[in-house]
């Protein structure tokens, strides 16, 4: 989320200045906050991502959609762009057009260096009030790490770490897995100096 806010609005004229908008733009407490443009890595791991859990989930009740659709966390509080989102059953919609989902059953963020501490801190936390929402993921585009939040209970969260592309990450929220080897297809990661270098 962006530092630089505008004036403050209500969710439903920030609504109606979204839905003409030219770019995306999240929205909290009555602030509108542009939206950062990703990296080749991170558009090839959202890509990869979507294919993976789409294919996944072929031939049954749910559907993956990308950084194109919002999501609204709470209708007097945050309304985002979440990379991935899936949703089960009948899409639920915020008022009468269907552009902004209040009832996913998974959402997939994939880490930023510029939004790493915002997706694991202020929006984890919003996340983790959607009362349709059973898991979430952090998904590294610096190495090959998913990381798994599950609901336990209402208070109560549950971290699985998926590392290494011969691992296979699981959701059981919507009962199928995505192999890393699968989700970081055609990357190729940068490596720093080794410790033998800086000395």
């Amino acid at each position: 989320m962006s530092a630089q806010a505008q004036p403050r609005v209500t969710p439903e004229q920030y609504l109606e200045i979204e839905r003409a908008a030219e770019f995306r733009n999240e929205f909290y407490n009555g602030r509108i906050y542009a939206m950062s443009g990703g990296s080749w890595t991170h558009a090839v791991v959202i890509g990869n991502f979507v294919r993976s859990l789409g294919n996944a989930l072929d031939k049954r009740p749910c559907f993956v959609t990308s950084s194109d659709m919002r999501m609204c966390v709470s209708p007097d509080g945050l309304y985002t762009y979440p990379d991935i989102m899936v949703i089960c059953g009948e899409p639920k919609f915020l008022d009468g057009r269907t552009d902004t989902v209040v009832n996913p059953a998974l959402v997939v963020e994939v880490l930023s260096p510029s939004t790493e501490a915002y997706d694991r801190g202020f929006k984890a936390a919003q996340y983790r009030t959607v009362g349709s929402l059973k898991e979430y993921a952090l998904v590294s585009q610096a190495e090959a790490r998913v990381e798994v939040f599950r609901r336990k209970s209402a208070h109560e969260w549950l971290m699985s770490e998926f590392v290494g592309v011969e691992a296979i990450c699981r959701f059981d929220s919507v009962e199928c897995e995505a192999p890393l080897a699968d989700i970081y297809d055609k990357v190729t990661f940068e490596t720093g100096p080794s410790p033998a270098d800086r000395s």
